[in-house]
């Protein structure tokens, strides 16, 4: 069942209410008792990362080689030009 947000007619106090989709009976602001209207949602949006998902396992050659190409190469530890964590500077 979804989360749905309402806002009052009268006091404008937004509020949320869970309950199912096909349930249409009027909703009460929990403030003043009056009439409250449904805010309409943005929705989320959703975006699936890693192996397992048609988007990323089923992308054209060139994609998945211009991705690898994009990604930076990890330096080896003697390389950066930082102190190692624990070591005195000097």
């Amino acid at each position: 069942m979804p989360t749905y947000e309402y806002r009052c007619a009268r006091c404008g106090h937004r509020f949320e209410l869970f309950h199912g989709i096909t349930d249409d009976s009027p909703r009460r602001c929990p403030k003043c008792r009056s009439k409250s209207v449904k805010v309409p949602g943005g929705g989320a949006g959703l975006l699936f990362k890693g192996s397992g998902f048609h988007v990323t396992d089923y992308r054209s050659k060139s994609y998945r080689e211009r991705a690898k190409q994009e990604k930076p190469t990890p330096r080896p530890e003697g390389e950066g030009g930082g102190a190692k964590p624990g070591s005195s500077g000097g």
